[in-house]
């Protein structure tokens, strides 16, 4: 069984690897050529569509967060920010509760 963090090693790596392909034969390609703020678009839809099947048809939830991840890994990508800076993030709130990591944000 694939782990959900080895899923997501992978996908990294097909985003990478398809990121430079040619946009009229890529999906991901073209989501990237597209720029930044079409792929956050895109990212937020998705995010609503998750939320929606999280409280109306829990049947659907898996492949909405299939979507969703794979959409803010070709955002992550459009805005050149490296999954890496994401797992440091996780790595330094593990180190406190969310309470005391949401109280450090401000208002």
């Amino acid at each position: 069984m694939t782990t959900l963090g080895q899923a997501l090693d992978e996908l990294v790596a097909t985003v990478e690897s398809r990121a430079s392909a040619d946009p009229s034969t890529s999906y991901t390609a073209k989501l990237i050529a597209s720029g930044p703020a079409r792929c956050a678009k895109k990212l937020g839809e998705e995010a609503v569509e998750t939320a929606l099947a999280a409280v109306s048809d829990t049947s659907t939830l898996a492949e909405e967060s299939a979507d969703l991840l794979y959409h803010l890994i070709v955002t992550l990508k459009a805005c050149n920010v490296p999954p890496s800076a994401i797992a440091d993030a996780l790595a330094r709130r593990r180190a406190q509760s969310g309470l005391e990591e949401k109280a450090g944000r401000g208002s």
